[in-house]
């Protein structure tokens, strides 16, 4: 499948569940945690999927490994290229060392550095360029006309979004007779996967994702029925910045996502929460879920919630706590 292919549409459940079976040598099959504090907190029965402890740190790795085992032997030869700020770079770099291929990443200037290092420790080429869209894309693209390396990207991707489908597999496996199910929203990958299988399965899941104030593009655009470019990201939430894809908008729309925006106060809150009550490293992008369920308790009393935890790569050196003052 060339690159161009992979991000044309939306998987299917028949390729999410060729997407686990295709992982399962490589990916970890992450617990579901309780909490009866955060619980009573909510005034919910809440199922924790822990995805900061995915290899790599967090639920990148599926899309990635997917991705990278996807690739016939002549694609995989030429190595593969994406651009992250974080943790899909890191999850690209291990899902590529599994095959023995060159992963090359294209690292915005401005990243978090924890995040950079991970990736560079992970085996990637690391590239930097500009902090912008533009200049991720131009810089990734260069790479594969020198390279000849196939492009991964981070979310609009089918092969992407169909590993991170597998996450609602699993989850519904481990707890049954949940009747919704939340994510974070960045770039929609995860989200739009995990709708699609949970929907094949649960038709009558009511789903919902989680969203920055200052990264609502994603709100902002199934609000006005078009996808909304103009959005410039002012958030502590660095795994979330980015805009959401056409495609992705186009899942989250036809399977009803409700989005929560959350302030960077309310995550840092919630990621405090998680970090107390579950033990558990927790980025504060991961953090949004639990800071939606908390703001509006009255929205999801008495549910039976999945609540998807994405990441755990922090940056012990600079806590959100200490950013926001």
């Amino acid at each position: 499948m060339s690159a161009t292919a992979a991000t044309a549409a939306l998987p299917g459940i028949e390729q999410i569940r060729d997407a686990a079976a295709r992982i399962a040598p490589h990916a970890r099959v992450t617990p579901v945690l309780r909490s009866a504090a955060l619980d009573a907190l909510v005034g919910a029965e809440l199922h924790f999927k822990c995805e900061n402890l995915q290899r790599g740190g967090a639920f990148k790795f599926r899309g990635a490994c997917n991705a990278v085992w996807a690739l016939t032997e002549a694609q995989a030869a030429r190595g593969v290229v994406t651009h992250s700020s974080g943790n899909h770079g890191t999850a690209l770099a291990l899902a590529a060392a599994t095959r023995g291929i060159a992963a090359h990443v294209v690292v915005p200037d401005g990243a978090v550095q924890a995040k950079v290092e991970a990736i560079e420790r992970a085996g990637a080429i690391v590239h930097r360029c500009a902090p912008t869209q533009a200049a991720r894309e131009q810089a990734a693209g260069e790479l594969q006309r020198i390279t000849g390396a196939l492009l991964v990207h981070p979310y609009a991707d089918t092969r992407v979004m169909a590993g991170q489908g597998t996450i609602a597999l699993e989850l519904l496996r481990q707890a049954a007779g949940l009747d919704a199910l939340i994510t974070p929203v960045g770039g929609g990958g995860l989200a739009s996967g995990v709708a699609i299988a949970a929907h094949a399965i649960e038709p009558a899941l009511t789903l919902f994702g989680a969203e920055p104030q200052g990264a609502d593009d994603a709100a902002q655009s199934l609000a006005r029925g078009v996808r909304v470019t103009t959005v410039v990201p002012d958030t502590l939430c660095d795994g979330l910045r980015a805009l959401v894809g056409e495609s992705n908008l186009d899942a989250l729309r036809r399977h009803r996502v409700e989005l929560v925006t959350v302030s960077d106060a309310e995550a840092i809150a919630a990621m405090q929460w998680l970090w107390s009550e579950l033990k558990l490293l927790v980025e504060v992008s991961s953090a949004t879920v639990l800071a939606a369920l908390l703001q509006q308790p009255e929205r999801f009393a008495g549910r039976r919630i999945g609540v998807v935890l994405t990441g755990g790569n922090v940056d012990l050196h600079n806590l959100p706590w200490q950013d926001a003052g």
